[in-house]
């Protein structure tokens, strides 16, 4: 196998649905047709995520046919690493203290040059003084913001082809002290040698602002690729009130069925789907799933 790694990361919130498992099924794909190891990391920092979710889905993902390289890891153990990042960009004079709430950012006016969704910079420039009346005003920690120096970056997709998204002065640390989603996907993945990075094509605009991360701290860029979610019939994302949607309301059999064909394989094991695949002949649209 090559030095590098791809990588499947569910958030244990929920029982993962075949759009999910659909997702897993082609980051092994990638992963496994490159000569990478393929990784599995359990992003558990929210506290809306649960430890037992998070053992069905390691359960649900085996059962399916996955395998992946040494022991599933997960975000709560590694969070001297993000401190670490953090201490970092702090001690470069890269992040500063944000007291705004959604409220007042949607409220906040936008510079004329400034890209749609992009962060004000409210609180960027403000005075000793100025942030100690926040502080008191605030009443709570504040998060800490990227002091980026640009308000786009582009990535390459092996899909998508360049894309170029808003890079904005984005939290890293949450108020509550949990280390924000960007920062901590980007330092998880430089660590274990994750070179690869496939996920659902929703994400795809978070990829400018980590690649723009990443370049600061030093790391190599991976390689993207962001494929087509699985919708409903009505074209929404695929939800409980869907009818059977998770592996153990399907069926292992039929699932593999189900995703083989929707990615236009005749395998019944997602080990035949690997004599199959080629990504550039992959499905561009999503699969409208109907149980």
């Amino acid at each position: 196998m090559s030095g590098g790694a791809g990588r499947f990361a569910p958030s244990p919130s929920a029982d993962l649905h075949i759009g999910n498992l659909r997702t897993a099924v082609l980051a092994w794909l990638f992963a496994r047709s490159s000569a990478r190891r393929f990784l599995m990391r359990v992003e558990d920092l929210d506290d809306r995520t649960h430890a037992d979710i998070a053992d069905r889905q390691l359960e649900d993902l085996a059962a399916l046919g996955l395998s992946w390289d040494g022991p599933a890891t997960r975000q709560t153990e590694h969070q001297q690493r993000y401190q670490a990042v953090v201490d970092e960009l702090d001690a470069r004079g890269l992040l500063y203290e944000c007291y705004c709430t959604r409220r007042d950012i949607a409220a906040a006016p936008r510079a004329p040059h400034a890209p749609e969704g992009a962060y004000p910079g409210t609180c960027r420039d403000l005075t000793n003084t100025q942030r100690d009346l926040r502080r008191k005003e605030f009443g709570r920690a504040p998060a800490l913001r990227l002091r980026s120096d640009t308000f786009t970056y582009t990535v390459h997709d092996v899909r998508h082809g360049d894309y170029t998204g808003v890079v904005d002065d984005f939290v890293v640390r949450r108020g509550d002290g949990v280390p924000a989603y960007n920062l901590a996907v980007v330092v998880d993945d430089a660590a274990s040698g994750v070179d690869q990075v496939v996920r659902g094509d929703d994400l795809l605009p978070s990829s400018p602002r980590q690649a723009y991360l990443a370049g600061l701290l030093g790391y190599p860029e991976p390689q993207y690729a962001h494929v087509p979610l699985v919708l409903n019939a009505d074209g929404a994302r695929l939800a409980k009130r869907d009818g059977a949607v998770t592996l153990r309301e399907i069926g292992v059999p039929r699932t593999v069925r189900q995703i083989a064909e929707s990615l236009g394989y005749t395998a019944s094991t997602v080990a035949g789907m690997l004599a199959e695949f080629d990504p550039i002949r992959l499905p561009r649209a999503p699969w409208i799933y109907r149980p």
